[in-house]
Formats: structure tokens, sequence, C-alpha cells
């Protein structure tokens, strides 16, 4: 290029360097197009986070109306996450079949139609139907948004695109929380309705939008549509040479030869029914590590008890010493609010620090919180008069629990498990993960009531502290870093069980060593 230069001003002025010539490429600026396709799929998971958060306000008029026993309770509160495991698994096949976009739409319908099925419920048993059909609406849901926001999003900012999923069922736990407060000074037969009925308006809105969204390239790529996941590519992209790298991964990976420039195309036989399930049943090193690594961290997100503080925290300040129930309202809203404040700052972490640092400084945070906590709430059972120091620690301790768990383990655990299976296995791989974090959401919900009475309301959450440093030791010896990594690269990463850190940042620091123009961007 200097030659060319040279020879086409051989007569003007010899040129002179400028200190541009030497400014070093400018980040990428955050792709605006991408970013609004993320969030209105991740809009999806405010169905979980409102569901969870309205009943445990809800529940206080529902058990006075319906008079329904403390089992009664746990069951209404928990089962919506059994009723998870059918919409997950189903979600997994159907957004194969008809595309993650569709699946979305789906999703919507069906909690429309639970939310006004809880709404006109007039016993028990109408209003289990009801969260039957919410619960299968949330399990497509939670399946189908972080795989189409994974998958629809730059390598350069996946992190902060896929942490939307826990963005919105914050946001979902925060509007629940608003709705039982608001709806509470209405009289108990219409309030607990309204609250209920409430969430299929977001339903509603959500799946109109969903119709102006584009479909997952990489779905797109596996039905043999290159020229529509082409066009997709180069809008979500950062740039035209990022767009035409992936969709060559992509090709790669599917097994459509990188030279095809057809629109449509015929597409190898992709792993559907037993084939999957064989590469699931029977996989390599590395699909084994992706899978333990994708279930476990969904296992020990819920197994800390995080669903215990939203669902019952009500009754978590009711033992706290707070007794009135107005009082108590508000301090659940303090907690959506916290929640989603530092799940916002855990946004805008994640592709700066990294997955691991966010995970390890997030559960030991969590660890010290529950202890903390159960500490103060073993004083104040013991004790025979209020002791407001002791009070005000509980409350404390609850909000440094929920501010801990969304700036690491909340969004971290949507991330990553998304991100790391292989496209062929990724449906099936996010719902089995989503199932077993259902089914220990579940048992958590639907037994913490009875734990309480077994072991006091402070022994539970020394409980739930030994869970949580289990998963310590889970996260520090099983987890890889992932940051900056496309999709297609997940696998070289896993398989060796005994990788060191210091193995991974030396492999980091010499491709950081390597000039840029020699680096495939994702």
């Amino acid at each position: 290029m200097a030659d060319r230069r040279t020879e086409n001003n051989a007569i003007s002025e010899p040129q002179k360097s400028t200190t541009v010539d030497f400014d070093p490429p400018k980040k990428p600026k955050k792709n605006s197009y991408a970013i609004a396709c993320a969030a209105l799929a991740s809009m999806t998971s405010v169905l979980l986070g409102y569901d969870f958060a309205v009943i445990s306000g809800a529940i206080l008029y529902i058990k006075e109306e319906l008079k329904i026993t403390d089992v009664e309770v746990e069951i209404l509160v928990g089962i919506l996450n059994l009723y998870c495991l059918i919409g997950s698994f189903a979600g997994g096949r159907t957004s194969d079949w008809i595309g993650r976009r569709y699946t979305i739409v789906v999703a919507q319908a069906i909690f429309f139609a639970g939310a006004i099925l809880m709404g006109f419920a007039t016993n028990y048993a109408f209003l289990m139907v009801g969260r039957f059909v919410a619960g299968i609406a949330v399990g497509y849901g939670l399946m189908v948004a972080p795989i189409y926001t994974a998958e629809i999003s730059p390598t350069s900012s996946r992190g902060f695109l896929s942490s939307f999923t826990e963005v919105f069922i914050n946001g979902g736990i925060l509007l629940g929380y608003v709705s039982n407060y608001a709806f509470s000074k209405l009289p108990t037969h219409l309030g607990w309705r309204m609250m209920l009925g409430a969430g299929g308006v977001p339903a509603i809105i959500i799946g109109l939008l969903a119709f102006g969204m584009p479909e997952s390239p990489r779905w797109l790529v596996m039905k043999g549509r290159l020229g529509d996941a082409k066009r997709v590519l180069d809008k979500i992209s950062d740039s035209k040479e990022e767009a035409e790298l992936r969709l060559a991964d992509i090709k790669r990976v599917v097994g459509i030869s990188e030279d095809c420039t057809d629109d449509v195309v015929p597409v190898p036989k992709q792993s559907h029914g037993k084939d999957m399930w064989k590469d699931i049943l029977h996989p390599t090193p590395s699909v084994r590590h992706t899978l333990i690594a994708a279930v476990g961290i969904h296992f020990f997100q819920q197994s800390s008890g995080i669903d215990s503080i939203v669902l019952y925290s009500p009754r978590i300040f009711e033992k706290a010493g707070i007794t009135s129930t107005n009082e108590k309202l508000l301090a659940t809203v303090a907690v959506g609010f916290t929640k989603t404040m530092f799940i916002l700052v855990a946004t805008f972490l994640l592709d700066k620090v990294g997955r691991r640092p966010l995970l390890l400084g997030s559960i030991t945070g969590m660890i010290i919180s529950q202890v903390t906590l159960g500490i103060g709430l073993t004083i104040i059972e013991k004790s025979d008069q209020k002791l407001m120091w002791a009070v005000a620690l509980c409350i404390a301790m609850v909000l440094a629990y929920v501010a801990f768990f969304s700036i690491g383990v909340g969004p971290v655990t949507w991330v990553y498990s998304s991100e790391i299976l292989p496209l062929r296995l990724r449906a099936l791989g996010v719902s089995m993960a989503v199932a077993v974090s259902r089914v220990t959401s579940a048992v958590i919900s639907m037994t913490f009531l009875s734990l309480t009475k077994w072991i006091t309301t402070g022994g539970t959450f020394f409980l739930y502290a030994s869970f949580a440093i289990a998963s310590c030791f889970f996260f520090y010896f099983m987890l890889p870093e992932t940051q900056g990594r496309t999709l297609e690269d997940m696998e070289g990463l896993f398989g060796n069980f005994g990788w060191k850190l210091s193995k991974l940042k030396k492999q980091q620091n010499e491709e950081a060593a390597i000039p840029c123009c020699f680096l495939r961007e994702g």
C-alpha cells in the first residue's frame, strides 16, 4: 500500500506520518439491532419473574379466602417449577421445528391463557389448573430465550446480551412485587385475582413484538436458508467481515461447504431423536464436560436457596420481626429493586471482567450473607424480646444476598449454559439444564416452610449456605473462562477435567500477543 501511494504521489511532497497512523483500531460500538433483538427475546423471562414474585404476596390473601394449609401453600407456590419441565422439553423440539422466534410467540399465548385461568379461579383446584398452563409457558420461555440471545449476539457483546435473561427475570420479580403492593388495597377476593391475572398483559405485548424479530441465523443455516441467514448476520454483526466469518463457522458446523453461496441449499441430515440422545448418553469427553457444566451450574444456582427468598420473603421478614402486612410487602419491593439494580451492573461486567471472577466473587458474598442471616434469625428466634439491631441485620443480609446473587451467579448461569453447548445439541442441552433448574427450584420452594419448622428458619439458611460452599468448588474446578470465545470454538475449552487456570491464562496471553489482523472475529 505504501509503495502504491509513493508511486501515485511521486511529484508531491513526501508523505508525513501522523499520530492517526499509529492509533490502535477502535473497539466496535454495540450493535443496536442485536441489542433490540436480544432484549425482545429475553422479555419472555419476565413471565417467570412476575409469576414467582406475585404469588409470594398473593398467597397471603389466597390462604385467607380459600382456607388452605401450609402444605397446600408450598405445593401451589412450588408446583409451577415441575410444570415447567413439560414446557422446557417441548420447547427444545419446538424451537428446532418451527424456529426460535415462533416458539417465543407460542410461549406468550400459553402464558396469557394461564394468567386468565388463574385470575378467574374460584377454588384451589381451578387455581392449580391455571398454574399448570402458566408453568408450561414459563418452561418454553426459559428454554428458548437464552438460546436465541446467544445465537443472535456478536462475540464482543455476547455476555452483555445473554445476561438479559436474568435482567428480565429480575424485572418481572420487581413488577410482581409492585403488583402485590398496588392491588393489596382491593377487597381480598378481588386483589389476588388481579395480581395473578395482570400477568396476561405483558404476555400479549411480548407476543406481538416477537413477530418483528428476525429468526436465529444458526437455525436458518440448519434449515439450509443461507440467504436469509446472511441477511440477518449482516444486521447483527459488528462488521461485514465478522458476518462472513460467522456464516462460514456455522456452515462448517452444520456440514455445508464454506464455498456454497446459494440462497437455499439441501442440508445434511441433522441429529434428532435417537441420534441426538445417543450424543447425550454416549458423549465425547468434550460434550460430557459441557453437559456437566451446563446442568451443574443450573443446579447450584437454585440449590443456594434464591427462590426461597423470592417466594417467601414476606414470611422471612415476618420471622425477622416485621408484623405489618403493608411493611412486609414494601420490604419485598426493596428486594426486587435491589435484585434489578445489581443485575444491571452485572450486564456491563460480563464482557469486561469475565464469567469466572463474577461467579466466584458472587458465591463468596452469598455464603457470607446466608451465614450471617442464619445467625441473625437464630438470635431473634431465641430471644424473648424484639432486638432492633438483629431485625436490621436480617433485612440487610437478605438484600446483600440477592445483590451478590444478581451480580454473578444469577446472570452468568444463563450466559454460560447457553453459550458452551455445541449447536447440534444446544436446544436439547439447554432444555435439560432448565429441567434440572426447575426440579431443584421445586424442591427448594416446596420444602421451605417444612424446613423452617424442622430445623428453624436460621437453620434452613445454614443448609443453603452449605450448598453454596459446594458450588464454589464446582465453579472453580469445572468451569473454564469463555469470555471472548465464539460459539463454534467452545468445544476446544472443554474435555480436560484437570484443566489449570494458569494454563488457560497463558493461552489467552499468547493469543493477545498475536496482531489483531491474524485473529478471527466471532
